[in-house]
């Protein structure tokens, strides 16, 4: 692997003549010297030249996004393989803001079957691991993926209770008593018998309901004949309402193949991919993925999305995924994906016939998603230049910050902050405070503390937001102005305070003040823009009581442990970090605490003597 020599060239296309036409990774900067966007090319000479060697583009926002684009740098790799993962790599590390990058989206709720266990169980998760579990999804909203866990529930009889609790049950709960469960937990349940039910779990949410049919229909026929009644008439109840679950589902072809379908529109200003999943011949649910800027072709944007979401986003990968449009690197692909699954994925793009009228239907899902999306985000922009109207702000308030304190009678002192950009929250922005300066109850000194710390280390603090909020009215606002105009930021950005109504003045709205004015704005007509600016409030509300919560139940369980003799900081950290909480420590017995690095059989028996008294 070798870098090429980086100089700074008034004109980019001079650098053209020493690229050599070999693979590798080039990586674009801006004045500031940033990485602004990675690619990887079998020849380089020729990719970067259909950049830098023609003087206008077709596309007008391409030729914008050039400009901004300083100098070069390329990488030369022995193979296109090697230039591949190399600008994967690079990706991650500089986060390019012109790049296709998926983030780490814990919206989308998965199924997790603990196959490994003696009585598996589901339960939903946001982030799927490679634990050895069965993952299923992801299901396209909550409500899917509730709904999904309801029929199951009602269909199969897997134990519902969490591990904690299965292992600690005397009696079956409730879910046994209504026939929605074997109970496990406290019966002598037949591990086969079980792990038949698993298997037909795995086969329904697999998208194999016609097979798991078949095969109920089958048991029932050999129940029946064997005089096993009251088995026979169980699953004919299943089988009952696994045939009205298929009637609901849509097939949309007749292969019964499992593969996904990914549609892709773009205009000016967006990109979006949608991919459909299909299970078994059923479309099980699509997702919607967008995009702002990016210098990506069509066929880079769709690889550079394949290659992220199966590596990350999904714990699935079908034999076969369908593409609207030819992609260059799809032996290279396949190959990586290959790799993941274990087995041969094909990519393919079809012309005709059912896998092209597939591809058509998820074109036209990402029509619908894109018009969306512009719609919502019109709505939007609407409402922050009607805030900033209504508030008389001197630029649209894009990014809004707003600050909210917690604590009880001064112990353990917090503050969170939210940032909301383009009216949704952003939460890599939040951020949280420990009170470090403030000994006494004191929620304007808690103010000042940190916004101090949030807006007064020069550079490092930029970029400001548009809007500063902060929780607590007129005192608050004051507080923050003062400080504000103490760090030298006045005029950098526009401040505000928000008050909760007084129901006993008569008061029915939260009021909103401004710096220099008594009375609060009257918002008339436009109560959803203050509607608005009480979800940013009550975000940071949240934000900070979640904080004080989770700090305060530690400093609990330190100070239990404080008060034993012989077990300072290290040694309570050997016992939280083995057995995670004081609960688990009280359960273990006495040889387990004395086993620990730095325990013996003396002090285990003075922690269990302590924590059980």
């Amino acid at each position: 692997m070798e870098i090429m020599p980086e100089d700074n060239p008034t004109d980019l296309s001079k650098k053209l003549s020493g690229v050599p036409s070999s693979p590798g990774v080039y990586l674009m900067k801006d004045a500031e010297g940033k990485v602004i966007y990675v690619g990887k090319a079998r020849n380089l000479k020729k990719r970067l030249g259909s950049y830098f060697s023609r003087d206008r583009h077709p596309d007008i926002k391409t030729g914008i996004l050039i400009r901004k684009i300083a100098t070069y740098e390329t990488i030369i790799t022995g193979t296109e393989q090697e230039a591949l993962i190399l600008e994967s790599n690079l990706i991650k590390r500089h986060r390019p803001r012109y790049n296709v990058i998926l983030k780490d989206d814990k919206r989308y709720p998965s199924l997790r079957l603990d196959i490994k266990a003696r009585y598996p169980g589901l339960s939903i998760v946001r982030k799927p691991q490679k634990d050895g579990a069965l993952y299923f999804g992801p299901f396209a909203s909550p409500q899917a993926v509730y709904q999904t866990m309801r029929v199951i529930n009602k269909t199969f009889r897997l134990r519902k209770c969490k591990t904690k609790g299965f292992k600690n049950r005397s009696r079956p709960c409730l879910n046994y008593q209504i026939g929605e469960c074997l109970g496990p937990c406290c019966l002598d349940v037949d591990e086969d018998a079980y792990h038949e039910i698993v298997k037909e779990v795995i086969l329904f949410l697999k998208g194999r309901t016609p097979d798991l049919i078949r095969k109920i229909r089958q048991d029932m026929m050999i129940a029946a004949e064997a005089q096993a009644y009251e088995t026979a008439a169980t699953l004919r109840d299943r089988l009952f309402a696994l045939e009205n679950i298929l009637e609901k589902q849509i097939s949309v072809t007749t292969d019964f193949k499992d593969r996904d379908v990914l549609g892709m529109v773009r205009t000016e200003t967006f990109s979006l991919i949608t991919i459909l999943s299909v299970r078994g011949g059923h479309l099980l649910g699509s997702r919607h993925f967008h995009f702002m800027e990016t210098l990506s072709s069509d066929s880079e944007m769709i690889g550079s999305f394949i290659r992220q979401y199966y590596e990350k986003q999904t714990p699935f990968v079908p034999k076969e995924i369908l593409v609207p449009l030819l992609l260059e690197d799809s032996p290279l692909i396949e190959e990586l994906l290959k790799r993941i699954k274990g087995e041969k994925v094909s990519i393919l793009w079809p012309q005709k016939g059912e896998k092209a009228r597939l591809v058509q239907m998820a074109v036209q899902n990402a029509e619908i998603g894109l018009k969306d999306l512009a719609a919502s985000i019109a709505s939007k922009t609407d409402m922050l230049l009607r805030l900033q109207r209504i508030l008389k702000l001197g630029k649209i308030p894009e990014r809004i910050e707003c600050f909210d304190n917690s604590n009880i009678s001064g112990s353990d002192p917090v503050a969170g902050m939210v940032a909301f950009d383009k009216g949704k929250p952003c939460k890599s922005l939040y951020r949280k405070y420990k009170i470090r300066t403030v000994t006494r109850p004191d929620d304007y000194a808690y103010m000042a503390e940190v916004l101090r710390r949030r807006c007064g280390k020069g550079e490092k603090s930029r970029p400001y937001p548009d809007l500063l909020m902060v929780d607590g009215g007129k005192g608050q606002l004051g507080i923050a102005v003062s400080i504000i105009k103490d760090i030298g930021l006045t005029g950098e950005f526009e401040m505000i305070g928000i008050a909760k109504k007084d129901e006993k003045k008569g008061e029915t709205r939260d009021k909103i003040y401004k710096p220099g004015r008594s009375n609060p704005l009257n918002f008339g007509r436009e109560a959803d823009l203050l509607f608005f600016l009480q979800q940013v409030r009550d975000e940071a509300h949240r934000h900070a009581i979640s904080f004080h919560r989770k700090r305060r139940g530690k400093t609990a369980i330190q100070s239990v442990l404080d008060t034993i003799p012989g077990i300072g900081k290290k040694r309570q950290q050997t016992l939280l970090t083995h057995f995670g909480s004081i609960g688990k420590i009280r359960a273990a017995s006495t040889e387990d605490i004395s086993a620990l690095p730095g325990m013996n059989r003396k002090l285990a028996e003075l922690v269990k003597r302590k924590l059980d008294a």
